[in-house]
């Protein structure tokens, strides 16, 4: 009878065999150990929930596959992050000479920060990897590993609630 990677000890044995070189892969892509750890432990928790599904001969590439999903994760939501602050620093400098554009600038982005928030999870992902980002609907699928008609399917949801929620946003194109 062939070991099974849900059995503790064949997982064990995977688990040493391979986490210093997720670790390290995730700390050269990170520059971060604390975080490459952190996500080291995600990769091997979501093996360990995925274990009747994987074959043993592909631990190795599961593992590095979901370590690399994990940083482009964190590497979007970074650039999301970026972007955000980029885009806050720059319209200070035209809020500062018009007080009646930084008091309405500041209400509408109070009340669109809320709309986009409220969003469920995947919809305000597609949403700002679309529209900030400008990543295309077959790259956001291929990052989210969902098919182009549900990344579709999420904007268009998600441009209605944000529609529904900001009377201004009607009028524009979003």
């Amino acid at each position: 009878m062939k070991p099974k990677l849900c059995e503790e000890q064949v997982f064990h044995q995977e688990y040493t065999s391979h986490e210093l070189k997720i670790r390290n892969f995730l700390f050269y892509k990170l520059g971060d150990l604390e975080k490459a750890r952190d996500f080291t432990q995600e990769a091997f928790i979501r093996l360990w929930n995925n274990c009747a599904k994987v074959a043993l001969d592909k631990v190795k590439g599961f593992l590095f596959t979901t370590a690399n999903r994990l940083f482009l994760d964190h590497y979007d939501h970074q650039k999301v992050v970026l972007k955000f602050e980029y885009r806050m620093d720059r319209s200070e400098g035209q809020m500062e000479q018009n007080p009646e554009f930084l008091y309405e600038e500041g209400e509408f982005k109070e009340r669109l920060e809320t709309a986009v928030s409220s969003l469920p999870e995947k919809q305000r992902v597609v949403f700002l990897m679309s529209r900030i980002d400008k990543y295309k609907n077959r790259e956001i699928a291929e990052l989210m590993d969902i098919s182009i008609k549900t990344v579709e399917k999420h904007l268009s949801t998600a441009v209605k609630a944000l529609k529904d929620n900001l009377d201004e946003l009607s009028n524009l194109k979003v």
